[in-house]
């Protein structure tokens, strides 16, 4: 319920919330979600756990769907029944935001002609040792701005003969959404905290059970 969770980031508690939390939260997954120091792609499946966990932690697990099947590709999760897609993107700026996974030229020309928005956003920027937000970009203004600049503007396709990693939202797609006076943005400062983490701890534990 899009006026449910747009009140919720409102309030001055829950942004405080998010502001503190969050960077320790994603850092955990980082370290979770590393391997030679580096850190893998399941990170995208973990951050989009903590953003659901989130939900379920201020509305209640029975308002918030978490089981939405694969064919479902642009949804992550259901609040109160309104589908939400969850994008995480790293850097200074809000850039290379996956519109479609799709590789195929033809499908992604495809993907291009039929591309309406169906699912409000929250986007997190994440930007370690600076300044990055929580945007939630409801559905009607990803649908205004569409109209606005139209579908060759707003898509970008990937270029033929390289190795492209999918369907993203052009830089001015993306500019004009997050800046839209209908997207809710909490500002959020990056730090990373000295945590002392052992990945294999839990898992010890539970061997050791009965």
């Amino acid at each position: 319920m899009i006026n449910e969770l747009y009140k919720l980031l409102n309030d001055k508690e829950t942004q405080e919330k998010i502001k503190k939390r969050l960077p320790y939260l994603f850092q955990l997954a980082e370290l979770e979600n590393s391997r030679g120091g580096s850190v893998t792609m399941e990170v995208g499946t973990a951050r989009e756990r903590i953003i659901s966990a989130f939900l379920i932690y201020k509305f209640g697990e029975k308002n918030v769907e978490t089981d939405i099947p694969a064919t479902e590709k642009e949804i992550d999760v259901k609040l109160f029944g309104k589908p939400i897609s969850i994008k995480t993107i790293s850097g200074e700026k809000p850039r290379g935001i996956k519109a479609s996974w799709t590789v195929d030229a033809e499908k992604s020309r495809e993907f291009l002609q039929q591309y309406n928005p169906k699912c409000d956003i929250i986007l997190v920027q994440i930007n370690w040792g600076g300044k990055g937000g929580f945007y939630f970009i409801p559905i009607e203004v990803q649908k205004s701005i569409l109209k606005k600049i139209g579908a060759e503007k707003y898509i970008k396709l990937p270029k033929a003969g390289t190795n492209p990693r999918g369907v993203e939202f052009s830089k001015e797609a993306v500019d004009e959404l997050i800046t839209d006076p209908k997207t809710k943005i909490i500002i959020i400062k990056w730090t990373k905290e000295d945590i002392d983490y052992n990945p294999y701890k839990r898992w010890i534990d539970l061997w050791g059970e009965d």
